[in-house]
């Protein structure tokens, strides 16, 4: 459809307006008060077509026409209802639908497209046992799995009322014995508005996965054009960023609302480090079992593999931050959740991670041309013990390592396990 030349777009054009006249001619034979309306995805019109801006324009113009089709009849509506992803600009669409209520951030229906885990305690409690009872689990401590598996979603202005992912939740429910697997990519992951926008734009550098996010609420619940489109308004109406807090007013903090999508986003980023490569098809596809089995050793030949396959003309590693973000999209991607810069009551370490029975905690330096990695490694080695990072985590078996990268020869050089004090 996006490869339409303008004999295409004016067939289409003739074709849409005769549909039209159609539809005005029945609505305006209705009787009053006689017609309901929904629409579900208004806008795939649209967002199917950004990246051809004449198609686009078409398209619009068409939608107008329905719209003002319904405003110039409408005592013979009873109700309508439409949904939709992108919030386009109102007065080039839905021009003179004057009465029209945006639900999008309002309190009063923040549980609208979810359950809520009251909801899913009180009406699904024998799901929820029968599920516990196949994976041989407490029933209350698979339900906190499931909130931070699928749970977690909020686009309402207050901040207060969070829900869990239909599709994931009762996909779940249907098939327990399958475990806590990931379900919402496939179904919501992928819009298309976000594939087309892709197919122009890029999104922010891997580095911005774990950094804080916000956006003003007014531009949050204001309408974008064609032409305005930001990537983190779409990540958040595509649901891969959510309403964590609303602070000083007009301030919107987001965050990736659960696991489930926090892996997805990390995918995302981990197949643009390796240029729409899986960390699989680089041979660097088992972190999170080389983390629960293997060597530090093991951990150093894998980030390597990982690291020589980066695209290093769109994502250069510039400095310890940049192998610090690159790393944490990496082991995330892999379903784990790395912490970064963690804090403790003597300073802050590079990355933090549980898997199994352990706690991986790293340091990441940076050496260039001329600089000594021996050097680089004992300094940091001696960080690291005076430090006493992840020393306060208890239980876990603790693996502390210092990895040394070269900027010169893009993949690590130096490495250190620090043994345990007794």
């Amino acid at each position: 459809m996006c490869t339409l030349g303008k004999t295409n777009i004016q067939d289409l054009q003739l074709g849409a307006w005769q549909r039209a006249s159609q539809f005005s001619l029945y609505v305006s034979w209705s009787s009053v008060n006689s017609l309901v309306i929904l629409i579900d995805e208004y806008d795939v019109p649209l967002t199917g077509c950004l990246n051809n801006k004449d198609l686009f324009e078409s398209v619009r113009a068409v939608m107008a026409n329905f719209y003002a089709i319904l405003k110039s009849n409408d005592r013979v509506l009873r109700f309508a209802f439409i949904t939709g992803i992108t919030k386009f600009n109102k007065a080039s669409i839905f021009f003179g639908l004057n009465n029209l209520y945006d639900l999008s951030l309002d309190v009063n229906y923040g549980s609208l497209l979810g359950y809520t885990p009251y909801e899913v305690e009180k009406y699904f409690s024998e799901f929820l046992s029968r599920a516990a009872k196949k994976l041989c689990r407490n029933k209350d401590e698979l339900f906190t799995e499931l909130i931070n598996r699928y749970d977690g979603f909020c686009f309402e202005r207050s901040a207060s009322i969070r829900f869990f992912s239909p599709w994931s939740l009762l996909q779940f429910l249907s098939s327990p014995e399958n475990g806590l697997i990931d379900y919402w990519f496939e179904s919501g992951g992928r819009p298309s508005v976000l594939i087309e926008y892709l197919k122009s734009h890029s999104l922010r550098n891997p580095e911005e996965y774990g950094r804080e996010k916000t956006i003003s609420l007014s531009e949050l619940s204001g309408a974008s054009d064609i032409e305005t489109l930001s990537d983190i308004g779409l990540l958040t109406q595509t649901r891969y960023l959510t309403i964590k807090s609303v602070r000083f007013g007009n301030t919107v903090y987001l965050d990736y609302p659960n696991v489930e999508v926090r892996t997805a986003m990390a995918q995302h980023y981990t197949s643009c480090l390796l240029n729409g490569r899986t960390a699989g098809e680089v041979g660097a596809g088992s972190i999170a079992v080389v983390l629960r089995e293997d060597s530090a050793e093991s951990v150093f030949h894998i980030l390597n593999r990982l690291f020589l396959s980066i695209d290093f003309q769109g994502f250069p590693v510039r400095d310890e931050a940049s192998v610090r973000a690159y790393v944490q999209v990496y082991i995330a991607s892999a379903g784990l959740n790395p912490k970064i810069e963690h804090h403790n009551a003597h300073g802050r370490s590079d990355l933090e991670v549980g898997v199994g029975d352990r706690h991986w905690v790293f340091e990441f330096k940076v050496v260039r041309k001329g600089e000594s990695k021996e050097e680089k490694l004992r300094a940091w080695v001696e960080q690291m013990t005076s430090k006493h990072y992840g020393e306060q985590q208890s239980g876990p078996e603790l693996k502390k390592v210092v990895l040394v990268y070269s900027i010169e020869e893009r993949q690590f050089v130096k490495l250190h396990e620090l043994v345990p004090q007794p």
